[in-house]
């Protein structure tokens, strides 16, 4: 009476109910490198190996926890190719009387998973992902009668519910949100902390091998390889950013700099959503540094609030709104992704750093997806299936379930406005307001028209006046349509023509 115990790469969490209620003696893990989950899209080349690396690193530790694990290496000849036929193999290799799955973060593996049972002829359980701390039913039971779903209100729902900053019924502080003295731009001159780097193990080594034998094609560098691989060492990540980061967090965590990709953010999404740490011990961490005096209540609020708030907020609304979310198209935008996006060869210097730094690192931070690179996706009337795909597979901490509600419905707007209150779009002036790329720039951001003008400053009057029809009764778009009523029409039919010459030049693939 043994059960067969499917792990997938995203679970890496051995409190998880699959793992923990095993029977060591008798049921089997099962983890494998399959082909179709590397490759459906194509995934940055470090975003494979840090995966790969850090399931072989979990089924390591099981053995060592004195698990049975059966691991299957992505060049075993007993590789399948797709979790399915893993299963098959596995239950055709050795009697088992079930099969157990944690389940997945992906509406398309849930469905398939939710088929198995008649289709392998054996009981399939699909267990509890524990790791979060609000399940999609909660989600759906909050969303239920109300017309806007905004995190915000979510938000302080969580904050009650697990006791988080609070004194008594109400906020520590007296305020909710903090987010108001999070908006400083960091001076050129500034120290930041340096993130924490691990250099590669003889596992890593090896993976990182494979990737370069096997996924040439696929996005991304592979150099430079330093991501925790193990909890131990995703924890010290967790505690060197507690220590040394989080103080200056909440200042600076919209600012962008050239050269400093990493700033004082946490980078903790990569663990996170592989299940090598948990979001509760990263919200318990910042509330006792607050508590202990080590951090400011703006910095230790607004990191809990993308871990309680948002990443608990973009997960329910995930499940909530699938499967129509992922081919909403509000704007009707089909234009295809410009070559640029995989080289980084523009004259805007902001997508160029943006876009270099995502092919070097499989990262980029939250202000550089949603104002510089989703900015400029909206606002050039980009197909939202080619952005969902390309944000997908170029970040290492990006899943469906928490990137497809942040660009469809926080960058593109393509939900028509379940997730965001408005469009999140920006002239240049917010850009060089936030970072110091504007400066070394083949544009310029002072100008509004012409050939040197920033491009997002027409752009962003020529979405406003295409839009309009779609957008100007939404009250937290009227301050901007009373600004575009006054403005003279040949203003507008300028930038309206400016900004034809370079979408234009974008279809055709020319350089911008």
């Amino acid at each position: 009476m043994a059960s067969l115990i499917l792990v997938l790469g995203d679970q890496l969490t051995d409190t998880l109910p699959a793992i923990a209620n095993a029977r060591k003696t008798k049921d089997t893990i099962l983890m494998a490198e399959v082909r179709e989950e590397a490759t459906y899209v194509k995934h940055h080349k470090k975003k494979i190996a840090f995966l790969f690396s850090a399931m072989r690193h979990f089924a390591k530790h099981l053995r060592d926890s004195n698990y049975n694990v059966n691991y299957v290496y992505y060049d075993d000849e007993e590789n399948k190719g797709s979790l399915l036929e893993q299963v098959k193999h596995s239950l055709a290799s050795q009697s088992f009387t079930d099969v157990k799955v944690t389940s997945p973060g992906e509406y398309r593996l849930l469905k398939s998973m939710e088929q198995w049972q008649s289709v392998l002829g054996i009981p399939v359980t699909i267990c509890e992902d524990n790791r979060f701390l609000a399940t999609p039913e909660e989600f759906s039971s909050w969303a239920e009668g109300k017309k806007q779903l905004r995190m915000e209100f979510f938000y302080r729902e969580m904050r009650r519910k697990h006791n988080v900053l609070m004194d008594g019924k109400n906020p520590i502080g007296g305020k909710w949100n903090y987010d108001a003295q999070n908006r400083e731009s960091m001076p050129e001159t500034h120290q930041v902390p340096k993130h924490t780097v691990f250099k590669p193990d003889d596992i890593s080594s090896e993976v990182i091998e494979l990737v370069k034998n096997n996924f040439e094609g696929h996005f991304g560098e592979i150099e430079d390889f330093h991501f925790a691989v193990t909890r131990e060492d995703a924890l010290a990540v967790l505690n060197t950013f507690i220590d040394e980061r989080l103080p200056n967090f909440g200042q600076y965590q919209d600012a962008m700099v050239e050269g400093k990709p990493w700033l004082y953010h946490s980078h903790i999404g990569f663990y996170l959503n592989c299940g090598l740490l948990t979001p509760s011990e990263a919200i318990q961490a910042a509330e006792q540094a607050y508590h202990a005096g080590q951090v400011p209540l703006n910095s230790a609020e607004g990191f809990i609030r993308q871990i309680l708030g948002w990443r608990e907020y973009v997960r329910g609304f995930y499940w909530h709104f699938m499967p129509g979310l992922k081919t909403d198209n509000y704007f009707n935008n089909s234009r295809a992704l410009p070559s640029f996006f995989w080289d980084g060869q523009t004259n805007m210097n902001c997508m160029r750093q943006c876009i270099k730094e995502t092919q070097k690192n499989a990262y980029a931070h939250h202000i550089q997806r949603l104002m510089v690179i989703g900015n400029f996706s909206l606002l050039t009337e980009l197909s939202p299936e080619e952005v969902q795909a390309w944000y997908l597979l170029v970040y290492a901490d990006a899943y469906e379930w928490v990137e497809l509600p942040n660009v469809a419905g926080m960058i593109l707007y393509s939900d028509g406005g379940n997730l965001a209150s408005k469009p999140y779009v920006a002239s240049g002036s917010y850009i060089n307001k936030m970072s110091n790329y504007c400066k070394n720039c083949g544009y310029q951001v002072s100008k509004k028209t012409g050939p040197k003008a920033c491009p997002f400053n027409y752009l962003y009057w020529h979405f406003i006046d295409k839009q309009k029809e779609k957008l100007s009764n939404n009250h937290r778009m009227a301050m901007i349509y009373k600004t575009y009523g006054r403005m003279k029409e040949e203003n507008i039919e300028t930038m309206k023509q400016d900004a034809a010459i370079f979408l234009s030049k974008l279809t055709k693939n020319e350089e911008v």
